[in-house]
């Protein structure tokens, strides 16, 4: 090797993200009617990542506490650990009771999703993990980065814009034993097609009989129907009996996206083996960035203990949730009065939370981009929070016209 020659000629260029390559393209973007309805940011009616009111009280008063900023335990703050805990399985939680519930401080839900990864990789070596068709792109790299390999189940039907659940079942049901099956607890991303509580009824039995693992990804607790509800799959896998994985994050739900600020949580058979998955989640903490930070905990747990700020972020993360309800109701309202009743687009209404299928072509999503400066991911996703009530109109005219 030559001194001038590099050691790391062999390896190949960063594709780049193609969501924030997007948004890259859509900030140079000149027009002036420009939309973005790609990354998955909760956007208020005039168009700006929200301060909530209750994170803006929560911070001031950590600041004015102005602690020694030490490391956090490798599992994170213990009292922000307890309140991911009752906001995840809920208050009077009987696991919780029991103990046997292994809880650590992420970063983020990405964080959570990770640790839990290298966790399973270590103990698990020979499952495969198996994630919905389609899912968040992140899934496939986390795992796959992790060692393992990743395959698909069915979940989406493009024909209908619903759930594709006997084959979802059929597939569940011929997983080999120990495999590891990611799920969205809420807010289905990138479809926003959720399972109801009926169907989930059905799943709940194939995964206990089939001896597999729930990986529950819970990213948007709140942008659903409320906490509770949309957590209800993680507290009644548990009250089955389930030993499943739980990974949750604040940045959606208190618009806390930098601070990175997540849990994830085990569930074991009981408290002791809750301890012995709590000393190896730490250990894999440890060989990734061995504590997690502690400004957004600290945020996080203080409005979730104060009762006034906790009602205070509920009453924020309501307004949040019926403004994406009623832009969905516009944008369908909208677009049936293109379509004079000619095509059914009834699926933004059942679909939830921050992100919609459109059914748009690649080809379509190129259109509306270059014709439109509407700015959609290519799979035809769209991130209903950039709706607002004085673009909707312009972005229904915009998608009736590349779909006629």
């Amino acid at each position: 090797m030559s001194a001038a020659s590099s050691i790391f000629a062999h390896v190949p260029a960063y594709g780049g993200d193609p969501i924030l390559s997007l948004m890259e393209a859509f900030q140079h973007d000149p027009r002036p009617e420009k939309v973005s309805l790609s990354i998955g940011l909760y956007f208020d009616e005039q168009g700006r990542v929200p301060v909530l009111e209750a994170v803006r009280r929560a911070e001031a008063a950590v600041v004015q506490e102005a602690t020694p900023r030490v490391y956090l335990p490798m599992e994170g703050a213990a009292d922000f650990r307890a309140a991911v805990q009752e906001l995840v399985f809920g208050t009077g939680s009987p696991a919780i009771a029991a103990q046997r519930i292994a809880t650590i401080q992420t970063l983020g839900g990405s964080g959570a999703l990770k640790v839990g990864a290298d966790f399973l990789q270590r103990y698990f070596p020979e499952s495969g993990v198996w994630v919905s068709d389609p899912t968040w792109e992140n899934h496939v790299a986390i795992f796959e980065g992790a060692g393992f390999s990743v395959a698909t189940y069915p979940y989406y039907d493009a024909a209908t814009g619903a759930l594709a659940l006997p084959a979802m079942l059929a597939a569940l049901r011929a997983l080999p034993r120990g495999s590891i099956v990611v799920l969205h607890a809420s807010c289905h991303n990138p479809t926003g097609v959720d399972l109801t509580r009926a169907q989930w009824q059905q799943i709940i039995p194939v995964l206990l009989e089939g001896g597999l693992i729930p990986f529950i990804d819970m990213a948007y607790q709140g942008f659903g129907d409320g906490l509770d509800e949309d957590a209800w799959i993680v507290r009644a896998l548990t009250e089955a009996g389930a030993q499943c994985f739980v990974a949750n994050s604040f940045s959606k739900s208190f618009s806390l996206y930098g601070e990175r600020c997540g849990g994830l949580s085990v569930v074991c058979n009981d408290a002791a083996t809750a301890q012995t998955v709590l000393g190896q989640l730490k250990a894999a903490v440890r060989r990734n960035y061995s504590s997690p930070p502690l400004h957004g905990a600290r945020i996080v747990t203080h409005v979730l203990q104060n009762a006034p700020l906790r009602q205070l972020w509920e009453q924020d993360l309501a307004t949040m949730r019926q403004r994406i309800k009623a832009m969905r109701a516009q944008l369908h309202a909208a677009l049936t009065q293109h379509f004079g009743g000619q095509r059914n687009v009834d699926y933004f209404l059942t679909q939830r939370g921050m992100f919609s299928y459109t059914g748009l072509s690649p080809a379509q999503v190129e259109r509306l981009r270059q014709e439109y400066a509407v700015y959609l991911v290519g799979s035809g996703r769209m991130c209903m929070c950039g709706l607002t009530e004085g673009n909707v109109a312009y972005v229904a005219d915009a998608i009736a016209k590349v779909m006629e």
